[in-house]
């Protein structure tokens, strides 16, 4: 079960041969130089292969006829979508099929009286977001590359983004989906109605796979009424742990933010240095909440007085949405910012309890001492998913090596505190190893065992998640 294409010189031929029989010509890429471009996500660390071919199917029967193609030759396909993620999870493999459904774009229906849209895999989360707008509703994961990565990606690694706290992630809106399966079967899982428990939840195993199971082509998804906007305060904190404090009081209160993120000392200098926008570098800790209420402002008033409460030095509410905009565009560049300080980062996103996240914070920064590495944090404070970004200079051998080693504490460290190693990233190839460690040798045995029910030859993203 190891996806390696058989060993025939002649093999490369008879693929392009059989996958011409179905496609066109235009949707079959071959140039080496054209082909090194979808060799691999994001993700630094990571190993990819360099792929037989890249193709880019508009239909269902084109994705079958690839999967057939692949079963029948026993090739190896890794699907893709934007290639935002930043786990390694769509890297390819050597000699393998790059399966890439960013044509396959359609919204295919937004039905307000079910609340559901249907789209196809490429459809870009921005797109889909401004579409159902239009119609009063709202489709609420938003991960930070929402202009570019597609609902497929997201569908494949269970992407979260900043509204998590009150609205959940991506495996809470996914209703049904259509599947290719490895040998060319179409399956239809779940449902478009509100409720439904007909067997096993065939749905929720595709979402977070990865692409490791079977090809999502079309997904039915749950909205929402669109919210009013939202109206966002910044409290000053002068530690870390005053900051984590406050968001203990503040969940422990009842309240329901739209949006509750944090960013640390290191962090805000860096959004500074990129962009100059003003945020106070004498801070250990700024604490962005944000509530879409019918009366945001009362929200914010209690949520400020629990911030003074825990410490806060300073508490800054916003008037209007527009100046609620300001405040939370610090907390979109911080990833970006992060990445101008040494040009290469390595994004963790250990996912811990509420009431550990100061010791999460904590013993990052002690790991940043220990490796002399700058490492920023930011997180999604309201669920415990925090995102310690390592900087380092790719072309230092030693600083690389530093590196690594700390995002491997970082994320041994996460797991000490009863947490998880992705909260919404993904394994991928980055942390494989570390999956194995999380769930224990029975739950391998038993993902492994699923894995051969899907997938009994081991051609779908091979070398992923274990």
């Amino acid at each position: 079960m190891n996806g390696a294409p058989e060993s025939n010189p002649d093999l490369p031929g008879r693929l392009l041969a059989r996958l011409r029989e179905e496609l066109p010509a235009d949707a079959i890429l071959t140039d080496p130089d054209v082909t090194a471009s979808y060799a691999h996500d994001m993700a630094s660390f990571c190993e990819a292969g360099a792929p037989a071919a890249v193709v880019l199917p508009r239909t269902v029967e084109q994705v079958q006829h690839v999967m057939r193609t692949a079963t029948a030759l026993r090739v190896p396909v890794v699907p893709q979508g934007a290639r935002t993620g930043l786990s390694g999870a769509a890297n390819a493999s050597e000699g393998c099929i790059v399966l890439s459904l960013t044509r396959m774009d359609a919204i295919l229906e937004i039905n307000p009286v079910d609340r559901i849209a249907v789209v196809e895999p490429g459809v870009v989360n921005a797109t889909l977001s401004r579409a159902v707008n239009e119609h009063g509703l709202y489709y609420p994961p938003d991960p930070s590359s929402w202009e570019q990565c597609t609902i497929g990606g997201n569908i494949g690694t269970a992407s979260g983004g900043l509204c998590c706290v009150k609205y959940g992630v991506t495996a809470e809106y996914v209703l049904g989906l259509d599947v290719v399966l490895a040998d060319g079967r179409l399956l239809r899982t779940g449902r478009r109605t509100a409720k439904g428990v007909a067997g096993y939840d065939l749905t929720r195993l595709f979402v977070g796979s990865e692409g490791s199971l079977g090809i999502v082509v079309r997904a039915v998804l749950a909205l929402k009424p669109e919210p009013r906007g939202q109206l966002a305060l910044a409290a000053e904190f002068g530690s870390a742990a005053d900051a984590c404090a406050a968001v203990c009081r503040i969940m422990e209160g009842g309240h329901v933010p739209s949006l509750l993120e944090l960013m640390d000392r290191t962090t805000i200098r860096a959004v500074n240095d990129l962009a100059q926008m003003g945020l106070p570098e004498t801070t250990e800790a700024l604490l962005l909440a944000a509530f879409d209420t019918a009366d945001p402002a009362a929200d914010l008033a209690a949520v400020g007085e629990l911030c003074a409460a825990a410490g806060a030095t300073e508490v800054v509410p916003a008037d209007t949405h527009a100046e609620s905009e300001l405040l939370l565009q610090a907390r979109r560049l911080s990833l970006t910012a992060l990445e101008a300080v040494k040009g290469t980062t390595m994004i963790d996103d250990v996912c811990v309890p509420r009431s550990r996240l100061a010791d999460m914070l904590e013993g990052t920064a002690r790991i940043a001492e220990k490796y002399d590495l700058t490492i920023g944090v930011c997180a999604h404070a309201g669920d415990g998913n925090t995102h310690p970004t390592v900087c380092f200079d790719a072309a230092d051998p030693d600083e690389s090596r530093r590196a690594r080693e700390s995002f491997d504490e970082i994320m041994a460290l996460g797991l000490e505190l009863g947490g998880t190693i992705t909260g919404e990233h993904g394994v991928g190839v980055l942390k494989k190893e570390w999956l194995a460690r999380e769930i224990g040798p029975v739950g391998v045995e038993l993902q492994r065992g699923i894995k051969q029910t899907f997938d009994p030859l081991g051609l779908l993203n091979p070398g992923k998640l274990f």
